[in-house]
């Protein structure tokens, strides 16, 4: 994963957390019904994003993925939320190291 493709995973993380919490689907309404939590960009990461990279392409680490490889996680999961929930993110492009 080059340090742009980093950026913008973790910026999608954070843009599809603030979506799902403003749409009043927190972590509660998708994971776990008996507690109060939001998402955060983190929070994301480690329970959307991360358990369908592993069962896709059998990797831990975001670290590890190609650029096809995020396309296709990102394919995945954004199909998946905006036909369950009706929650949809663009993935960002980030276009400079700044």
């Amino acid at each position: 994963m080059t340090n742009q493709q980093r950026k913008a995973l973790h910026l999608y993380c954070w843009m599809l957390a603030n979506k799902l919490n403003e749409s009043g689907l927190d972590m509660k309404a998708v994971l776990k019904p008996e507690v109060d939590i939001p998402w955060n960009k983190m929070s994301v990461k480690e329970h959307l994003w991360k358990p369908i990279e592993s069962l896709m392409i059998n990797k831990e680490s975001t670290e590890e993925m190609t650029n096809k490889e995020v396309s296709e996680v990102y394919e995945v999961l954004n199909r998946h939320l905006a036909q369950k929930l009706g929650v949809s993110v663009p993935f960002p492009e980030f276009r400079g190291e700044g």
